[in-house]
Formats: structure tokens, sequence, C-alpha cells
């Protein structure tokens, strides 16, 4: 039987309560702009595009594009020794040009990465409040 490292929980603030939330539900939810539509991530408390205070947490579809990526081969971070070479990527929302999500690509071989890949979200269950957003291959 392997056992897992312990990783780092994801510190939940009053702004990220309701992604955190919505991923503990199974949804990737996005901080929403109500008069523009923009879509902000990660979650501030005005829009980036027209500085309204009006944001709201909106579902989105969780199919996306790696935009960029970086193998990671150093054992240096907590909980991922043993997990090297993974992928680190960011991940472009189809919802919105440049809506970027830093993720890994668990079960994704490194070699298969490429830029402009499709990819779907995944939830890594890693507390019973903390599920991880993460992402996988879209299937062809």
């Amino acid at each position: 039987m392997t056992v897992e490292p312990e990783r780092a929980l994801p510190a939940v603030t009053d702004l990220t309560r309701p992604f955190w939330e919505a991923a503990n539900d199974g949804r990737l939810a996005i901080q929403r702009c109500q008069p523009c539509g923009y879509y902000n991530h990660p979650p501030k408390p005005l829009c980036d595009r027209c500085q309204s205070g009006d944001l709201k947490f909106e579902d989105v579809s969780g199919h996306g594009t790696v935009w960029s990526f970086t193998v990671m081969h150093q054992k240096s971070i907590a909980g991922f020794q043993d997990s090297v070479p993974y992928v680190t990527a960011l991940v472009e929302l189809d919802e919105q040009k440049h809506l970027l999500l830093v993720t890994n690509l668990p079960g994704v071989d490194a070699s298969d990465v490429k830029v402009g890949m499709h990819v779907t979200i995944s939830f890594q269950r890693l507390s019973d409040e903390i599920a991880l957003p993460q992402f996988v291959a879209a299937p062809s």
C-alpha cells in the first residue's frame, strides 16, 4: 500500500471561501463581476476590468487548455517528494481568454503535456473540508 506524504492545505479566507466550498462540492466556481461579466481569478475585492465590488462566484464548465507548463524535478515541495517528475501548469478556462488557474496534472505523463492540450476538471480530496481542483487530460 502506498501512503501519500502530507500536503499543505490551502489557507481559506473570507474572500476565497466560496471557491473552496464549491470545490468541496465537486464544482469549479470562479468569481465574476455582475455589472460587466468579467471573471476574476484569484478572487479579489474589486473587478479587474471595471473596479466594481459587485462580485459573485459562478460555476464554470471546468474545461480548458494548457496555456503554459513546467516539469518539476526537485523534491523540495512537501507532499510532492515522491511524485517527481510532475507537471505544474497554467490552465486557461474556456469561459474567458487569460482566465488562468495554476494546477498540476495528475495522471498525465510529463512527456505527453503540450501547450494547447485540452483538459477537464478533477478534484482531489485533501481533507473533509478541502477538495483540490486539478485538471486531467480531456477525453478525445
